[in-house]
């Protein structure tokens, strides 16, 4: 296995939380102002899984159990009134107002939050680990989203032929598998060439179904009621059996609401707040109005009464309208999943993937080839396996509700442990979000039997993967720290050798840990030579998304600069590029006592080959799993951007 078994290592004691501007993808953010390309650009991203939910959410909700939820005027108020207050609740207050404040130098996410825990109570504490863990199991949970929301989101959209042109009902499932196709083959250009398309596509989509929910508004004014909670309260205490089922089901609109914090590196948080009081909010309130009217006065239209609110004219362009929605939806889950996977390579829980950069100026767009392959593979077989929206909607749910909770107890962590909130607020909103979001987890837990047991075990899989990677990395580091030993002792020692020093420059990419490269070793050991210049280079993840170029390289102290040996710390955000040459080059121009031939430069990599033993520390299926994902990792040489024909690799080997 190559140098560096994984993602390069992090300190906890770097911050830079509180910088006033942040870079992300070429862009300043500032919270001070909200352009309004940033906010056409937060509705075509952000906003676009929540925004579909209308597809789905309330045909499910009166669909679950034969009719368990009637048409009548009690029932329908009942759950407009739940539908109305879960996103007022959840995604107005809870992620908009109060989480969104939970930035890590402007970035948002679950794997932010766990930065930001592990920023406030340091590497070391047990409880560092304990949340930390947390976070990984969020993120985890994020994959079996992301799987489910391509799947559901596609499917809903393309069922509407049934509704608009029957004849070609049976043509469902192998067109949304077609859109499914085409979706994943287009990552490899990246969302740049189209995402000019997104915003107004989305603008256009929240438009039509505020002016669908509105008309039938009009025609009955008085389903506007059904907007107070006493109705949902009434629901809850008259059928409280088939209110907990029903909740279920009511989840589904707000599915995609921990978006707006994910993305919230890409457009700031004043836009996409803007953005949702504007235009989604009202736009999705409309539409579950005029859905619930509807279904009040046509029971029969809880067949699909997202499209049966429409005239007949329309509904064929609305399918094709409610396509390119859902693709969007789809491309940001598929995207945040990109992000999450480099993320969790930065810190230390994955393997090293090959990450391709599909926008010069944006740092954010990326194409991860092996996270889209796995993402294809298990959205198109669930498509296949599960064949429509509603069998979807009965899995879809349980992982979503699941990272809502997480989320909330780690922004709980967060507030406590850094803004020193008294325990009376903590007590407060601990009880008014977490009661609603155990109840809608303890709700989607019946539909573990029916589907929901998938988006888990995706979850599980992925969990397990991160976890153990990130232990056997802990394994192998320790090992190979002792087999290595200490750099100062063994550069002191080349003082006395009497070395033949040959011209040149030799660069010794190395973990972050202060012992002698293998491949420097190898090198003197067997060559009995040492080049001129010689430079060990360790690259840091800190945890926060971005180190700016006036902090990134530190010089270490060996003693012997005068005769060529120099070690440098090469510092990177979990969102930055971790580029060698490149910061070596910078190294060079910003300090004189570097006058290194980069351009001739040889870069030497020791590829550490693993021995399964069985030492404690690990199973051994686990110690099995961790070889197979370092025998699948990528090429250092691509990860830290090295010349391909400059670089020299030399084998070692460390048990596990």
């Amino acid at each position: 296995m190559p140098e560096a078994l994984a993602a390069p290592s992090r300190r906890s004691g770097a911050s830079n939380h509180g910088r006033g501007t942040a870079q992300r993808g070429g862009r300043a953010r500032s919270g001070a102002a909200a352009p309004l390309g940033l906010m056409l650009g937060a509705l075509g991203v952000v906003f676009g899984d929540i925004g579909t939910s209308p597809l789905y959410a309330l045909q499910t909700v009166f669909s679950i159990d034969h009719g368990a939820v009637h048409t009548g005027r009690g029932d329908v108020y009942g759950v407009t009134s739940l539908v109305f207050w879960s996103i007022t609740l959840v995604v107005s207050v809870k992620y908009v107002s109060f989480i969104m404040r939970a930035d890590n130098d402007g970035e948002g996410g679950i794997m932010a939050l766990s930065a930001l825990v592990r920023r406030a109570w340091g590497t070391a504490a047990p409880r560092t680990a304990t949340f930390v863990a947390l976070g990984v199991l969020g993120a985890s949970l994020f994959y079996g989203d992301s799987v489910i929301t391509p799947a559901i989101s596609v499917l809903s959209a393309v069922e509407g032929l049934k509704i608009a042109a029957p004849s070609v009902a049976h043509l469902v499932l192998p067109i949304a598998l077609t859109m499914l196709v085409i979706l994943f083959l287009i990552q490899r250009w990246g969302t740049q060439r189209v995402g000019g398309l997104f915003g107004p596509v989305m603008v256009v989509w929240f438009g039509a179904i505020a002016a669908a929910g509105l008309a039938q508004v009009i025609r009955d004014p008085s389903v506007v009621e059904g907007l107070s909670p006493s109705y949902g309260a009434a629901f809850v205490f008259e059928h409280p059996d088939v209110a907990f089922i029903a909740m279920g089901a009511v989840v589904l609109a707000i599915t995609g609401a921990e978006a707006l914090y994910a993305d919230m590196g890409h457009f700031g948080r004043t836009p996409i707040r803007r953005a949702w009081f504007m235009f989604v909010f009202p736009a999705l309130t409309l539409n579950y109005l005029g859905q619930g009217s509807l279904i009040l006065h046509s029971p029969a239209a809880i067949e699909n009464p997202f499209f049966l609110l429409l005239p007949s004219w329309s509904r064929v362009p609305m399918v094709v309208l409610a396509a390119a929605a859902t693709i969007i939806a789809s491309q940001a889950v598929i995207s945040g999943a990109f992000s999450v996977s480099r993320q969790a390579m930065q810190l230390g829980f994955l393997p090293r993937l090959t990450i391709r950069h599909t926008a010069e100026r944006a740092v954010g767009q990326i194409y991860v080839p092996a996270v889209n392959w796995l993402l294809f593979v298990a959205v198109v077989a669930t498509a296949v396996g599960f064949g429509s929206s509603a069998r979807l909607a009965s899995a879809y749910g349980v992982a979503v509700t699941g990272t809502f909770v997480i989320n909330t107890i780690l922004f709980l962590v967060v507030a406590r442990a850094l803004w020193h909130w008294p325990g009376w607020k903590l007590a407060l909103a601990g009880a008014v979000f977490l009661s609603v979001e155990v109840t809608f987890f303890a709700a989607n837990l019946t539909k573990i039997v029916h589907g929901g047991w998938f988006p888990l075990a995706i979850a599980l899989a992925t969990f397990t993967v991160m976890m153990t990677w990130q232990r056997g990395r802990e394994i192998v580091t320790a090992n190979r720290t002792a087999e290595e030993g200490p750099l100062q002792q063994f550069v002191d020692e080349l003082q006395g050798a009497k070395l033949h020093r040959v011209p040149g420059t030799a660069v010794f990419p190395h973990p972050p840990s202060l012992t002698a490269p293998f491949a420097l070793r190898a090198n003197v050991k067997h060559n009995h030579v040492l080049h001129e210049n010689v430079v060990i280079i360790s690259a840091q993840s800190e945890n926060v998304p971005h180190v700016p170029v006036s902090e990134r390289l530190r010089f270490d102290d060996l003693g012997h600069g005068d005769d060529g040996i120099i070690h440098l710390s090469a510092h990177f955000g979990f969102q930055d590029m971790p580029n060698l040459p490149e910061a070596l080059r910078l190294a060079c121009t910003n300090d004189p006592r570097l006058q290194l031939d980069l351009e001739h430069a040889s870069y030497f990599l020791s590829h550490i080959s693993i021995r399964l033993t069985g030492a404690p520390g690990m199973s051994r299926w686990r110690k099995r799993l961790f070889l197979a994902l370092a025998r699948n990792a990528s090429s250092p040489t691509t990860y830290f951007c090295l010349p391909d024909d400059q670089t020299v690799i030399m084998g070692a080997e460390v048990d596990v």
